[in-house]
């Protein structure tokens, strides 16, 4: 059988906002602020644009703002008269609009697109914004979700006081079942959960981008006011405001370029939805299957993969993610992560940005605040944070939940 030889495709632009609370910034203005970065990265203006993909999960339900959210946020830019899609594929948003703007350049049918997330989630009513997470499994099958997946962390029980009083999403005693099935089965451990969520604090300490900068040993995070056991509130993603965009372009709009030199290859972009599995069954999770296939078409594999950002909407997502895109066997996860291996300087460094635990999660934005970090990081362009000789870069965002397991899964590798 012949190999298909697909166009190329390249990010010529990223551009990103702080992550943080901005309750005095629209979502115009997030969006304003990093489309204009991306265009200028990538030398290129407005009418350049060709088709433009919206990604945003939450201004529904915080703003009653439906149906036409990239429209209103675009046409102040002076984007109009283009095609604007509008995408919302729970915390796999932003990566499924990267996803169709590279089909799109691929397919010949434009040779600029650009693919936009932004999110503003903070407001002052705190169960109102909690309730944007509600709708990100099944609503009529509510208590059957609940039973299934919180039954995968029986057999650890919880230390008395490891709950905390305040507020928190339902997801997150959801995730720490997922920690707790992984100590379990594994033989995990909190304190591996905890060198997760220090090295990622210690890596955002050099991102400026980044929600929180501040540092913390991993005993520090093990003493830190608990959410719900295995985790506390340093392995978790905070509630977050932001943008993030990228410019996808064609081999034949490079020339249009500013400096062609820092166009950064579009190697494999897979979106895949979740399947019905036995939580036993860990060779068969979305993120398993969706890697394998990026990695096919991107002619790699996991060995040479030179930096990851991967959704670690807790550090638990860490670990698992680490052994589902192959950088250590299933079950390795915590102690490659113990190990140091996952740090900057090690060899497979994870999250570099500081990941969604620190850099922050803006769920609409998150999957392109992604690429935004590893396209720096192909540049060479990554400061204190750098990774030396980076030359291929993994990209792994999640969404929602069905069954077991995410709903959706996104995986992007670029090249240089």
């Amino acid at each position: 059988m012949s190999t298909v030889v697909l166009p190329s495709v390249y990010v010529a632009g990223v551009g990103m906002t702080p992550t943080g609370k901005f309750l005095d910034r629209s979502i115009k203005q997030l969006t304003a602020d990093a489309v204009n970065a991306a265009l200028a990265d990538a030398g290129l203006a407005t009418a350049d644009i060709q088709a433009a993909y919206f990604s945003n999960a939450t201004q529904g339900v915080l703003e009653g703002q439906t149906m036409v959210r990239g429209q209103i946020a675009l046409r102040p830019l002076g984007i109009e008269g283009i095609p604007v899609y509008n995408l919302e594929n729970a915390c796999a948003s932003a990566s499924s609009a990267f996803n169709l703007a590279v089909q799109a350049v691929r397919s010949g049918e434009v040779e600029v697109a650009l693919a936009i997330g932004a999110e503003k989630m903070f407001c002052a009513d705190k169960a109102k914004m909690f309730s944007v997470f509600d709708g990100a499994w099944d609503l009529q099958n509510i208590e059957g979700n609940k039973t299934t997946l919180l039954a995968m962390g029986s057999g650890i029980e919880p230390p008395e006081g490891s709950t905390s009083k305040a507020p928190y999403s339902l997801f997150m005693d959801i995730y720490a079942a997922f920690g707790r099935f992984h100590m379990r089965e594994f033989g995990t451990t909190q304190r591996q959960f905890a060198a997760v969520a220090a090295k990622n604090h210690g890596h955002s300490a050099h991102n400026p981008l980044a929600q929180y900068r501040n540092t913390y040993t991993i005993e520090q995070v093990l003493d830190a006011p608990p959410i719900t056991y295995p985790l506390t509130l340093p392995m978790c993603a905070p509630i977050s405001d932001g943008a993030a965009a990228a410019v996808v372009c064609s081999e034949a709009a490079l020339s249009r370029l500013a400096d062609r030199r820092r166009a950064v290859r579009v190697l494999a972009s897979v979106v895949a939805t979740g399947t019905t599995r036995k939580p036993e069954d860990v060779g068969q999770h979305i993120t398993v299957k969706a890697s394998k296939l990026a990695y096919e078409r991107a002619g790699v594999g996991p060995q040479e993969i030179s930096v990851a950002e991967v959704h670690d909407a807790t550090a638990i997502g860490e670990i698992v993610q680490s052994e589902n895109l192959g950088f250590c066997e299933f079950g390795a996860g915590g102690a490659l992560a113990e190990s140091g291996a996952t740090t900057i300087g090690g060899r497979i460094p994870i999250n570099t940005s500081g990941g969604l635990e620190s850099k922050g999660h803006p769920i609409g934005a998150t999957g392109i605040g992604q690429l935004h970090e590893l396209v720096t990081q192909l540049r060479g362009e990554a400061g204190a944070r750098q990774v030396q000789g980076a030359r291929l870069a993994m990209a792994e965002n999640g969404g929602g939940l069905y069954g077991i397991e995410e709903a959706v899964c996104a995986i992007t590798i670029l090249g240089r």
